[in-house]
């Protein structure tokens, strides 16, 4: 796959991870329903899911993972860096959505000039004489 496709394929993919986030934030986290429900079925996976998420976004987790990759991205070269900025990235947008934007927002800053960035070439530096 080319580098152009598969930024258009990652441009038409982000929006709907996104959405995704918001679908979970309002439809699972602030859902009042699922106050009410999980009070008094704790049991359920729902709740369980739910619970587990709560814990995530409390400690920033997720935040701090899209950081740690993100950070890493921008100094390992080639596709293995550009992985890992992807990587940092899908991270980041749900933890910019569910709470934790201020470690995020650094996140998705640095994997978004990871993979924007172009390659190096592989030509040596031409010396100047002085």
């Amino acid at each position: 796959m080319s580098s152009r496709s598969s930024l258009i394929l990652l441009l038409i993919l982000l929006p709907l991870w996104l959405a995704a986030s918001y679908g979970v934030r309002f439809a699972l986290m602030e859902d009042g329903q699922w106050v009410g429900l999980c009070v008094d079925q704790a049991q359920r996976w729902e709740c369980q899911v739910r619970a587990g998420l709560g814990l995530l976004i409390h400690f920033r987790i997720i935040a701090w993972i899209s950081l740690g990759a993100a950070l890493a991205a921008f100094f390992v070269p080639g596709r293995t860096g550009w992985g890992l900025a992807l990587l940092a990235l899908l991270f980041a947008l749900p933890a910019l959505v569910l709470y934790t934007a201020s470690l995020a927002v650094f996140a998705s800053v640095i994997a978004g000039l990871r993979l924007v960035r172009q390659p190096q070439s592989q030509t040596e530096p031409v010396a100047v004489n002085a």
